[in-house]
């Protein structure tokens, strides 16, 4: 039998195993900071459609995203380097709603806030693109089609012409979720400099 006092045998050994435990929770917390600060691919269909309509807002022209009205980039002046434009999005939904893939959908509906970065330029007066949009999954870059008012019909009639019903009422009432708008500021105020 082994005495409580001995420092040999298991009372020995526990401190050693201490010290094991202890690095590999060290470790296995410093691993997964790493990864939460990188940018992974959403294993979820919804987290993958909301990847790909940020990444395609953002890389189109602010003209491409067919605001009526909306010169985004006329302060960059002529044969000025345009502005970065970053984005956040929500999906409402999707069609076919059965699609298991990214590859099986073909229209999203969703939401979007786009930020023109100019430099030094902070969020509350940048040139901002805002609203319900269709995207259309099916071509190479994706259509964008933003829901706007019109002289003859209003926007939330225009709204509920164009969004399924089920996908149209929650357009009416949501915008960006809190973390995607926190992201949202975060990446523009890096890309404005600020």
């Amino acid at each position: 039998m082994i005495s409580r006092e001995s420092p040999t045998g298991w009372y020995r050994n526990r401190y050693l195993w201490a010290v094991v435990i202890l690095l590999t929770v060290s470790a296995v917390a410093v691993v997964l900071r790493q990864s939460a600060g990188a940018r992974v691919q959403p294993a979820d269909l919804e987290g993958q459609l909301m990847v790909r309509m940020r990444t395609t807002l953002e890389r189109v022209d602010p003209g491409q995203h067919n605001h009526a009205g909306h010169d985004a980039q006329q302060a960059a002046g002529e044969g000025a380097e345009k502005p970065p434009v970053i984005c956040g999005v929500r999906v409402y939904g999707y069609e076919p709603a059965t699609a298991g893939t990214l590859a099986d959908v073909r229209t999203v509906y969703g939401f979007h806030l786009c930020g023109v970065a100019e430099r030094k330029c902070p969020w509350d007066v940048a040139v901002k693109l805002a609203g319900p949009l269709i995207m259309d999954m099916s071509t190479d870059p994706p259509g964008i089609q933003v829901v706007e008012a019109t002289a003859e019909v209003r926007f939330v009639d225009r709204l509920r012409q164009m969004f399924p019903p089920q996908y149209a009422e929650p357009a009416l009432k949501e915008a960006l979720a809190p973390q995607e708008m926190t992201d949202l500021r975060r990446r523009y105020a890096a890309a404005a400099g600020i």
